[in-house]
């Protein structure tokens, strides 16, 4: 549960560095994951392992070594950096006889308290459900005897301590709301196609400044703070590009490392947004000293969902915050524009480089329409860029910007 009382509880952080981890890296971003979730971090425990130990995820001797830390620390629990099996969890509890926490509970655990919309407290509860469900017995002891705080938010303990059959009629339950929204959110999508308006998916690893990016440029008032997944559901604004061309651009959840498969199973739908998108721009906090793997992270996850082909522009974002400059590269880019969304550094430049590749998709139509093809002129209107317009005595004269499959639909090609 997301902590409101000044009194937070006290974690110390688990990780298996095997070899091909950043493990200070990646604990340095749990412990962010914690704060945001109320907790407190009070001290790390990395081991060196050729693979994860898959009784107790870390070794006998370490598992007693985390043991005396936490009374010495008087910690609450740990929280390690890999989602536990259900055999870890369950034997790490018996051993250390403290709570027992994994990244992926915590990430659930922050989209729960962040979630807004009806959809998205659908969503998250279904990806708790799926991934306590497998975990039932291990996870009710820990929980219960332990009395609430961080992993205990959304369903309750009650749910869990139900029969299991009374769980899979729950997540049944919820995926048939969701598949309802998923179709509502699938006809407003397909409007929004057959008006010819250009969407472009805004993406980017979480805290990256997406959200701030598009209150800047549009003023859509989304909350917009300085923490992991402070917003989760996607919105959705219009805005007049350079060319005075009407286009939408949506916020997407941000990515993460480790991003559990079950919020992206649950989420598909609202991620999915990038995938019928006509462009992606990518956020990326320049001011990061990861950025380049956290980069690595948002083409690897867009990958997962199959959104490939779309021209893309990365947007080297918080230049305002880099006390010297940083050579940042990103060669799958179409485009790559340096600013701040906080100070508006950079936007102009970067919505007349979107301009400029939407434009390419485009052709350039400069003809005489006869007055029988009228109908047209009203599909141009609709799902093109119309430059000019003039009646002449032969017909209509027209100048504009048209996508190339309706250009051909047009027979204008």
């Amino acid at each position: 549960m997301i902590q409101t009382s000044e009194i937070k509880e006290k974690f110390i952080l688990v990780g298996v560095e095997t070899g091909k981890d950043r493990m200070e890296e990646s604990l340095t971003e749990l412990e962010e994951l914690l704060e945001t979730a109320g907790g407190e971090t009070v001290g790390r425990v990395i081991q060196n392992l050729e693979s994860i130990n898959k009784a107790t995820y870390v070794g006998k001797g370490k598992v007693e070594e985390i043991r005396e830390l936490a009374e010495e620390l008087g910690a609450d629990g740990i929280v390690c950096d890999d989602e536990l099996s259900p055999a870890q969890l369950s034997n790490l509890k018996d051993e250390l006889d403290i709570k027992v926490l994994d990244r992926t509970l915590v990430i659930l655990d922050i989209f729960a308290a962040h979630a807004q919309t009806s959809e998205g407290k659908l969503q998250v509860e279904l990806a708790q459900l799926k991934y306590r469900s497998s975990r039932l017995t291990g996870l009710g002891k820990n929980l219960s005897r332990l009395g609430g705080g961080i992993g205990t938010r959304g369903p309750g303990e009650s749910k869990l301590e139900s029969d299991r059959r009374a769980i899979r009629e729950r997540v049944s339950q919820l995926r048939s709301e969701i598949e309802k929204v998923e179709s509502s959110r699938e006809t407003l999508r397909k409007h929004r196609m057959s008006d010819g308006i250009p969407v472009i998916a805004i993406v980017g690893y979480t805290n990256a400044g997406k959200s701030t990016f598009l209150n800047k440029i549009t003023d859509a008032g989304i909350l917009a703070e300085d923490k992991l997944f402070a917003t989760l559901d996607p919105t959705t604004r219009s805005l007049k590009i350079p060319d005075g061309e009407e286009v939408l651009f949506t916020d997407t959840v941000g990515f993460i490392s480790k991003l559990p498969h079950n919020l992206v199973d649950a989420f598909k739908s609202t991620l999915e947004e990038a995938k019928y998108a006509d462009l992606i721009l990518h956020v990326a906090d320049a001011s990061n000293p990861e950025v380049d793997e956290q980069m690595k992270v948002v083409y690897r996850t867009l990958e997962e969902l199959k959104v490939t082909g779309k021209p893309v522009v990365t947007f080297l974002n918080k230049q305002d915050k880099l006390e010297e400059e940083r050579i940042i590269k990103d060669i799958k880019a179409d485009a790559v524009v340096k600013g701040s969304a906080k100070t508006g550094e950079g936007i102009d430049e970067l919505l007349s480089k979107i301009t400029e590749i939407l434009r390419e998709g485009k052709v350039l139509i400069d003809t005489v329409l006869s007055y029988a093809d009228t109908s047209k002129i009203s599909v141009i209107r609709k799902k093109g860029q119309l430059l000019a317009e003039e009646y002449e005595g032969d017909g209509i004269k027209v100048k504009a910007y048209v996508p190339k499959a309706v250009a051909g639909q047009l027979g204008l090609l």
